[in-house]
């Protein structure tokens, strides 16, 4: 733990917490562009939040680090990555047939927020839910992606935790 308080309180840290993100994005784009495995809403949903936290260590990587700033980014980290994990969980059900939900082929946010018209190389629907591809280790993608949503929470709960101790 005391090995990584340093890293965890400077801003390699939240250069980290971007490049995962920009992976993670990158990764979705080979799948969609290279492989033609087609994004389906939910799937859309995780990027947007994956944008979220990106976006968020972004700016945190260029605000003033104090401790206070660092935990409401940190605190932003978190429920972006509670709502990645949410919504690979709900793909990962939609998959196993677990569960009554369902998926639609439009993204479903409103007009004010049009994503997928200012973007649709990234955020378009065109796809409905069915099988996500498998990853690493014989994970599917919603499995992997639950994964890395939990662990981005873990994470930022740690160094959240850090700074309210200094």
């Amino acid at each position: 733990m005391t090995t990584l308080s340093p890293f965890l309180q400077s801003r390699w840290y939240w250069l980290s917490l971007a490049l995962l993100g920009v992976v993670l994005l990158s990764v979705a784009l080979f799948y969609q562009y290279a492989l033609g495995d087609e994004p389906c809403q939910v799937c859309i949903h995780a990027r947007l939040w994956v944008v979220a936290f990106t976006l968020i260590a972004l700016i945190m990587l260029i605000a003033s680090q104090t401790s206070l700033l660092r935990v409401l980014g940190n605190l932003g980290v978190i429920i972006a990555g509670t709502g990645l994990f949410e919504r690979a969980r709900y793909l990962y059900q939609l998959e196993n047939g677990i569960g009554d939900g369902s998926c639609q082929f439009q993204l479903g946010m409103p007009d004010w927020f049009a994503v997928d018209r200012w973007m649709p190389w990234l955020f378009e629907v065109r796809n409905l839910c069915s099988f996500t591809p498998d990853m690493l280790f014989g994970l599917s993608m919603a499995e992997t992606l639950m994964g890395v949503g939990g662990a981005v929470c873990v994470l930022a709960l740690w160094t959240a935790t850090l700074d309210l101790r200094r």
